[in-house]
């Protein structure tokens, strides 16, 4: 009796490896497309970051959607657990910065290249098909109906991805899968996405990165995130590392608009900016004011900088009052743009939403609707801040899926 898992990613490929370590006789993989991993081979910018290095509990605190229904399938199969068996694949790991895990050569696809092979090695089929249906007989699964053919099953593991980047086949497809033998999909919302702001500032600062800045998001003077690092801006708006972190906080919630306030210089307060500047302005006491800002600040940002100020930009630098200099202190410490909402879904890292948590089990990832159906991955209505934990949810689903649908055949044979 088979086990069919839908979708060839990363929890999909972790599932079909561990229902067949687990005892699956046949194990089969139903994949759309004709490149298994496409999707993990993009993951941190063609690096992958597997995992991160840490606790449970620190796990949980990373993800903001549905945290805790992952306590069991994180503590099944963990970090560490996913750390060893990459590196059991032949592998070697790096911790970096944030406790971020990545292959030590750089490159994505030794981590799907290593699950592939696995795959092959213990005989795991991978099927060229579209899936289009989930048949279900006297309340089990008994097949998967493709676009090419019909597979029979006895047990089915939806890993299909979310509805982001949708080249790479996560198109959203598993949510309809889900859908149609009865299951409920909450609201699908872009995460780990580009921000949109009002005004042109951002499109004539297009392509312009910032690094070491501070950034705080805030609604109504409430803070809702902060974070340090590094961010771009777009044609519309704003992404990066630290605006992606953010738009995890604001687009679950729908908390738009809201207010970003970037820090050009997070290391000076602002008295001891102020000094940086006069010492700037006595240097250049008699050139313009648009002359005297390249020691402090990238090129394409200062005439904005000059427009936000104030001050005029022909105005002398020795002409420059007190107060005209604390308007600049100002809006170099509390950059501001009014966040209006996400870019397209099709341009998230993550989808947030999927196939409700109430009606999975936490602990063997199974369907508490149809008997032989289990979930594993972004498909599931869980998502994360970046960090390696996106991944890890992937894996640990993925595992925890397996297991349990060759778990569930063993005790349907015997």
């Amino acid at each position: 009796m088979s086990i069919a898992v839908i979708g060839a990613g990363a929890a999909g490929m972790m599932a079909a490896i561990a229902a067949k370590d687990a005892g699956a006789e046949e194990v089969f993989i139903l994949e759309r497309g004709n490149r298994p991993g496409w999707k993990l081979n993009i993951t941190g910018k063609g690096r992958c970051n597997v995992t991160n290095n840490c606790d449970v509990q620190t796990l949980i605190k990373n993800v903001p959607g549905n945290g805790r229904f992952l306590y069991s399938a994180f503590n099944t199969f963990t970090s560490e657990d996913t750390m060893a068996f990459f590196e059991g694949l032949g592998v070697p790991l790096k911790t970096e910065r944030g406790n971020r895990v990545f292959p030590v050569s750089d490159n994505a696809k030794d981590i799907s290249g290593a699950l592939i092979t696995a795959i092959k090695r213990r005989g795991i089929r991978i099927i060229t098909d579209r899936a289009t249906a989930i048949e279900v007989q006297d309340g089990a699964v008994c097949a998967i109906k493709g676009e090419k053919g019909r597979y029979p099953c006895k047990a089915a593991i939806l890993a299909t991805g979310g509805k982001s980047y949708p080249r790479t086949g996560s198109d959203g497809s598993g949510y309809r899968l889900a859908a149609g033998v009865g299951h409920t999909v909450t609201q699908l919302r872009p995460s780990l996405v580009p921000l949109e702001a009002k005004g042109n500032i951002p499109a004539r600062l297009e392509g312009l990165s910032l690094k070491n800045i501070a950034i705080t998001l805030s609604r109504d003077g409430k803070q809702i995130y902060n974070d340090f690092g590094e961010m771009v801006f777009t044609h519309k708006g704003v992404s990066g590392p630290v605006i992606l972190s953010g738009s995890a906080h604001v687009a679950r919630d729908g908390l738009f608009p809201c207010t970003l306030t970037i820090d050009l210089k997070p290391a000076l307060d602002e008295q001891t900016l102020d000094k940086r500047i006069l010492r700037d302005f006595e240097e250049n006491l008699n050139r313009d004011f648009s002359n005297v800002l390249g020691k402090l600040l990238p090129a394409k940002l200062i005439p904005v900088m000059i427009g936000l100020s104030g001050i005029p930009s022909n105005k002398k630098v020795n002409a420059i009052t007190k107060q005209e200099r604390a308007a600049l202190v100002h809006h170099v410490k509390h950059f501001e743009l009014t966040i209006t909402g996400t870019a397209p879904i099709d341009e998230a890292i993550i989808t947030a939403g999927g196939v409700s948590t109430k009606e999975i089990d936490p602990k063997t990832m199974a369907s508490k609707l149809v008997d032989g159906l289990f979930f594993a991955g972004e498909v599931i209505d869980v998502d994360a801040y970046t960090g390696g934990f996106n991944l890890q949810i992937a894996w640990s689903t993925g595992m925890r899926a397996g297991q349990s649908a060759a778990e569930r055949m063993y005790s349907y044979e015997y």
